[in-house]
C-alpha cells in the first residue's frame, strides 16, 4: 500500500463529514438565514429616511426607532380599523343570513320547480356528517393554529430586531466589512451598498404607486356599487395586493366581495370580475412598465426573477427577487466592457440584403426604355440627334476631324474613348 493512500482516505472521510455537518447546519438555519435576508432588505428600504434624520443631528438609533414606530402605528391602526369593520359586517351577515337563505331557496324553487324550505335545509346542514367532521377537525386543530400564530409573531419580531440593528448600525457594519478588504475592494463594496439602497427604494416606490392606482380603481367601483366602507376597502386592496406576493391578490379581493355580498349577492360577482380583469391589466401592462422605469430592469427579467424567487424561497423570494436582481445587474454593469454597435441593418431589425427597387419604379423605367434596350439619354448611334462621340458611317467624323471611315471601327475619334 502506498504511504499516501491512508492519509488520502482519512482526508476524504474528513471532508465528507464536514460536508454532511455543513448541510445539516444549513438545513437547520435556513429559516434564520431567510429572516436575516428579509431584515437586510427592510433596513435598506428605511435607510434613506434614517440617514436623512441622522444628518440633521439626531442619533441614528433614535431615528431608526422613530421610523419603526411610525410604521408600527400605521400598521396597527390599519389592522384595527379593518378588524372592527370586518367584525361589524360579520355580525350583520349572521343576522341577515336567514333572509339570504330564504331568497336563495325561493329562487331554486322557482327555477327548478322544487319544494324546499329553510327549516329542512338547516336541519340537513346541521346534522350532516361532513359538518360534524369539520367541527371535530377544527377543535383538534386549534393548537396547531395557535402554534402557527405564535411562530409567525416570533418570526416577525426577529425580522424587526435584525432590521433595526442593520439600520441603526449601518455605518459601523460597513466599516467592519471594509476593514478586512483592500482599498479597491472597499470602494466596490460601498458602491454595491449604495446601489442596493437605490434599487430597493425604487422597488418600494413602484409598489406604492401600483397600490395607489389599484386602490383608486377599486374605490371607484365600490362607490358605484354603493358598498359601505369603500375608502378602507380600497386601501386594503391596494396594500395587500402589492405587498403580499402570490396570494395577496386573492386576500385583497376576498374582503370587498364579502362586504359587497351583504349589500347584494350579485355585487360580489361584479367585484370578482373586476378584480380578475384588473389583475390581468396590472400583470401585463402596468407592472412591467412601472418596474422597468423605477428599478431599471427589463419587464421580462422582472417577471422571470419573480418566478425564480418564488421557486427558490417561496413568497419571500417573490418579494425580494426584483430588488436583488436589479442590484446585481447594476453592480455587474460597471464591470462589463461595452463596444460601439456597428451600423448594420440587422441591429435595427432589418435585413442584410439591400432593399430592392419598388415595383412601380421598375415599371416606369421599363416603359420609358426605348426599343433598342437602352434608357433615355443614352441612345445608340444615329438614334439621337446629338453626337455620341463616335462618327457615323454616313456622317461627319468626331471632334478630331478624321473621316467617317476611321470612326466606324471604334478606333478613331478620341471623343468616343473619353465618353
Amino acid at each position: 500500500m502506498p504511504g499516501w493512500l491512508p492519509r488520502a482516505m482519512v482526508l476524504a472521510l474528513a471532508l465528507y463529514a464536514c460536508f454532511r455537518l455543513g448541510s445539516w447546519a444549513f438545513d437547520q438555519l435556513i429559516g434564520l438565514l431567510i429572516n436575516v435576508l428579509i431584515a437586510f432588505f427592510l433596513a435598506l428600504a428605511i435607510e434613506p429616511a434614517v440617514s436623512r434624520m441622522a444628518s440633521r443631528g439626531m442619533r441614528r438609533g433614535l431615528a431608526t426607532f422613530l421610523v419603526f414606530l411610525g410604521v408600527l402605528i400605521a400598521g396597527v391602526g390599519f389592522v384595527v380599523l379593518l378588524g372592527s369593520m370586518l367584525a361589524g359586517q360579520i355580525v350583520d351577515m349572521v343576522d341577515e343570513f336567514p333572509k339570504y337563505l330564504d331568497s336563495v331557496i325561493s329562487w331554486v324553487n322557482q327555477t327548478f320547480n322544487t319544494d324546499l324550505s329553510r327549516v329542512e335545509v338547516q336541519d340537513s346542514l346541521l346534522h350532516s356528517d361532513w359538518l360534524q367532521k369539520y367541527v371535530q377537525n377544527s377543535a383538534t386543530g386549534v393548537l396547531d393554529v395557535s402554534t402557527t400564530v405564535l411562530g409567525g409573531l416570533f418570526r416577525l419580531l426577529t425580522i424587526f430586531l435584525f432590521s433595526f440593528y442593520f439600520a441603526a448600525d449601518g455605518p459601523r457594519l460597513r466599516r467592519g466589512l471594509c476593514s478586512v478588504l483592500p482599498p479597491a475592494r472597499q470602494a466596490e463594496v460601498l458602491r454595491a451598498w449604495e446601489i442596493a439602497v437605490d434599487k430597493t427604494g425604487g422597488y418600494l416606490y413602484s409598489r406604492g404607486l401600483m397600490a395607489l392606482i389599484s386602490g383608486i380603481a377599486h374605490y371607484i367601483l365600490l362607490v358605484i356599487l354603493g358598498v359601505p366602507y369603500a375608502p378602507a376597502l380600497a386601501v386594503w386592496v391596494g396594500l395587500v395586493s402589492q405587498f403580499i406576493p402570490t396570494i395577496g391578490t386573492y386576500l385583497a379581493g376576498a374582503l370587498p366581495m364579502l362586504i359587497a355580498f351583504t349589500v347584494d349577492p350579485w355585487y360580489a360577482l361584479w367585484v370578482l370580475g373586476f378584480v380578475v380583469v384588473y389583475q390581468q391589466f396590472e400583470n401585463y401592462v402596468l407592472q412591467p412598465k412601472l418596474t422597468s422605469k423605477t428599478v431599471d430592469i427589463h419587464p421580462a427579467v422582472a417577471f422571470g426573477s419573480v418566478i425564480a424567487g418564488t421557486a427558490l424561497m417561496g413568497a419571500v423570494g417573490a418579494l425580494i427577487a426584483i430588488p436583488a436582481v436589479a442590484t446585481l445587474q447594476a453592480f455587474l454593469g460597471a464591470y462589463v466592457k461595452r463596444y460601439d454597435v456597428t451600423d448594420d441593418p440587422r441591429v435595427h431589425g432589418g435585413s442584410r440584403r439591400q432593399r430592392s427597387e419598388p415595383v412601380l419604379s421598375r415599371m416606369r423605367r421599363a416603359m420609358s426604355t426605348p426599343a433598342n434596350g437602352e434608357p433615355d439619354g443614352r441612345g445608340g448611334p444615329g438614334a439621337s440627334g446629338e453626337p455620341d462621340g463616335r462618327g457615323g458611317a454616313d456622317g461627319p467624323s468626331g471632334s478630331d476631324g478624321s473621316d467617317g471611315s476611321d470612326g466606324s471601327d471604334g478606333s478613331g475619334g478620341a471623343g468616343g474613348r473619353q465618353r
